[in-house]
C-alpha cells in the first residue's frame, strides 16, 4: 500500500531557531517515517514581507537547509526543494487567484490579525492579502492527503479545501481532493525574555549558534521577576 503524501514548508526568512526545532522539526522528523512527505523552503512566502531584500532568502534558504539536515530531515525519506523552482506553484496560484472571492480572503482570521500585529512592514499588498491562494496551490498541486498544522492555521486549510472545490465545480471535474488536518502541537518553547521564542523578538537560541553564544544568552536569561538588582536575594521557588 503507497504512503499517504504530505505536504509542509517553511519561509526562510531568518535562522531557524529551538522552538522551529521543537515545534517543527521534531514533528517533520517522525512524519517521514510513516508519510511521503514533501518539506519545501518556501521563498514565494517569504516575499510577502521580506520583498525589500531578497538576497537574504537566498543566503537563509542554504543555512535553512543545512539545519533541516542537521535535525534529522533525510533526502533519502523526503522530497526537499525550493518552492520557486518549481514553476507550476506560481501558474497554479495565478488559476486560483482567478476564481477565488476576495471577500474569503479578507475574512481571514490570520490576515485580519497580522495586520494589527506587524506594524513594521507595508503588508497593503496582494502578495499578504493572497498569501492563502499561493498556499493552496501549494498544497493542492502536490495532491497532498494531510498537512501539519497548527489550530492558527485551520482556516487556511478550510480555504484551500473550498478553492479545490470551486475548481471541481466550475470546470464539472474531480481533480483536487480535499486535504486532512495533522493537528501539531504549537511549541510552548519560551525566549530568553520570557515571551514565546520568535527572530521577531530578538530573544531565540539558533541551531545553529556556536556554545559560546548559547552560553551568553542563556546568562542573560530573565527569570526571577522579583529580583529587580543584582544584589537583591534569588528567589529560586519562584523562578
Amino acid at each position: 500500500m503507497s504512503k499517504k503524501r504530505i505536504l509542509s514548508g517553511m519561509r526562510p526568512t531568518g535562522k531557524l531557531h529551538l522552538g522551529h526545532l521543537f515545534g517543527v522539526l521534531e514533528n517533520w522528523k517522525k512524519l517521514q517515517d510513516e508519510y511521503e512527505c514533501f518539506f519545501m523552503a518556501a521563498d514565494w512566502h517569504a516575499l510577502m514581507s521580506e520583498y525589500e531584500n531578497p538576497q537574504s532568502l537566498r543566503d537563509n534558504i542554504i543555512d535553512n537547509a543545512a539545519d533541516w539536515l542537521s535535525c534529522g530531515i533525510s533526502p533519502d525519506k523526503s522530497h526537499i526543494f525550493i518552492q520557486s523552482r518549481v514553476k507550476e506553484h506560481l501558474e497554479l496560484h495565478m488559476i486560483f487567484s482567478i476564481l477565488t472571492p476576495l471577500g474569503w480572503l479578507e475574512r481571514c482570521p490570520t490576515y485580519k490579525e497580522q495586520l494589527r500585529e506587524i506594524t513594521n512592514r507595508n503588508l497593503s499588498t496582494y502578495g499578504f492579502l493572497g498569501y492563502p491562494v499561493l498556499q493552496a496551490a501549494d498544497i493542492l498541486l502536490y495532491k497532498a492527503d494531510c498537512v501539519p498544522v497548527g489550530e492558527d492555521q485551520l482556516a487556511h486549510l478550510e480555504l484551500t479545501r473550498e478553492i479545490g472545490r470551486r475548481f471541481n465545480g466550475l470546470y464539472k471535474k474531480e481533480i483536487f481532493a480535499d486535504p486532512k488536518a495533522i493537528l501539531s502541537e504549537a511549541s510552548r518553547l519560551l525566549g530568553i525574555d520570557g515571551r514565546k521564542m520568535s527572530k521577531s523578538y530578538d530573544n531565540a537560541i539558533a541551531i545553529s549558534d556556536e556554545p559560546q553564544a548559547i552560553r551568553k544568552k542563556v546568562q542573560s536569561m530573565f527569570t526571577d521577576p522579583r529580583r529587580i538588582k543584582l544584589s537583591d536575594p534569588g528567589h529560586p521557588e519562584k523562578c
